[in-house]
């Protein structure tokens, strides 16, 4: 019961999460376009009232015109039915630790931790996690209050911490959890961001407004270039949350390299768009990232294997299925913490293992199953699993 009730859970909280994600990088997305495709205001009053841009747009049957202020309304008072864009950011963090939480610190021993990479306790291995988390965002932080004016410094300097600690994760966790900690280290930062320099900045910002005080702008800037560092983060975070479903990636012997080449790649499209925003078409753009995405599938393609030797007898493939993957991919498994099997996969009869055959070999071959091999195939059975699925997977029921 205690496996289906959090089954339950991870279906309400990664639903949530995937909702609050949705209302939060749409927000991003839409105020980084609006930003980017200001035009200077063509009324002369609008320009004296403190409009620094404004941008008509149509949607939905209505016509829209959006203006900013950098520092507020001039000769007239700030309203007092401000939209703060806030709790799109916080939501989809706390429903996003809420998922941390469920998959990979209750479900440590399947999914975080891989005795093959280091033999971690489920303390040592979520006290690692949480601090992974808090300290990525100290040293962002440290690095960006270090490097003011040096934007490009910084950028590279930002670029070369996580790809540090993508290496890091992967000498200490499972590889699918390596990616997961890395996507949600940058979505830390960018929610710390948002908590600790956006919003107090503006909300500073507000009461020197309201006050009549001369407003400082360095809190509207500090804002501007944490909101700028948040969209670069955005798509390879997006990734990270999809990357358990492929296997093909972080399985992979150099699987932390193939995580710097797809954010690499995710970069390179965002910065496509933000400059297209500007009216710069910049077509290099997307055509690298598309080559690096076209490289790596190219370069993980799997190994043929030498199908020309003697059949390999079903009778021995089911042996190796039922020691290694039944005790999770069965009607009722008997793995601890699994109320159902993984991704509903069950390979209890001939018939079933046939019908998973392509699945099952891609997995095995690939290292990502067993979780962590928890049950301790060897290299011989993933090579025989491999070959008997190059010969056909023919079972005893299908040469009948």
């Amino acid at each position: 019961m205690d496996a289906y009730l959090l089954d339950w859970a991870n279906l309400l909280v990664r639903w949530a999460h995937l909702i609050a994600g949705i209302a939060w990088i749409g927000a991003s997305f839409y105020f980084v376009m609006l930003d980017n495709s200001l035009k200077p205001p063509k009324n002369l009053a609008d320009a004296k009232r403190g409009v620094f841009g404004e941008l008509w747009a149509v949607h939905g049957g209505g016509f829209y015109h959006s203006q900013k202020y950098l520092t507020g309304p001039k000769g007239e008072a700030l309203s007092n039915d401000l939209h703060w864009s806030k709790w799109e950011s916080y939501s989809t963090w706390l429903t996003g630790l809420g998922m941390m939480t469920i998959v990979y610190w209750i479900g440590a021993k399947s999914y975080l931790i891989d005795r093959n990479v280091m033999d971690l306790t489920q303390g040592a291995a979520i006290a690692i996690s949480i601090g992974f988390l808090a300290a990525g965002w100290v040293v962002y932080d440290l690095l960006c209050r270090s490097l003011v004016g040096r934007d490009r410094l910084l950028a590279g300097l930002i670029f070369v911490f996580v790809v540090a600690c993508d290496w890091a994760l992967h000498q200490v966790f499972a590889a699918r959890a390596a990616y997961l900690h890395v996507g949600a280290m940058l979505a830390t930062i960018m929610t710390a961001n948002v908590f600790f320099h956006i919003i107090p900045g503006q909300k500073r910002m507000e009461a020197q407004i309201r006050a009549g005080q001369p407003v400082d702008p360095r809190p509207g800037q500090i804002g501007k270039q944490r909101s700028v560092h948040n969209t670069y983060f955005t798509l390879p975070v997006l990734f990270a949350m999809i990357s358990n479903h492929y296997p093909m990636t972080y399985s992979h012997a150099n699987g932390w390299l193939v995580l710097v080449v797809i954010m690499l790649a995710g970069v390179l499209i965002r910065q496509f768009f933000v400059l297209r925003h500007r009216g710069e078409v910049k077509g290099w753009l997307p055509a690298a990232g598309t080559a690096l995405l076209a490289s790596l599938v190219a370069l993980l393609a799997p190994q043929a294997v030498d199908a020309s030797g003697d059949k390999v007898a079903f009778a021995e493939v089911r042996h190796v299925v039922e020691q290694r993957c039944v005790t999770c991919h069965a009607d009722q498994p008997t793995y601890d913490g699994f109320a159902q099997p993984p991704k509903g996969v069950v390979l209890q009869s001939p018939e079933q293992l046939a019908q998973h055959a392509a699945k099952v070999a891609e997995t095995v071959a690939s290292g990502y199953m067993p979780l962590g091999n928890l049950t301790g195939i060897t290299a011989e059975e993933r090579t025989l699993i491999r070959t008997w699925y190059a010969q056909g997977a023919r079972t005893d029921v299908a040469a009948n």
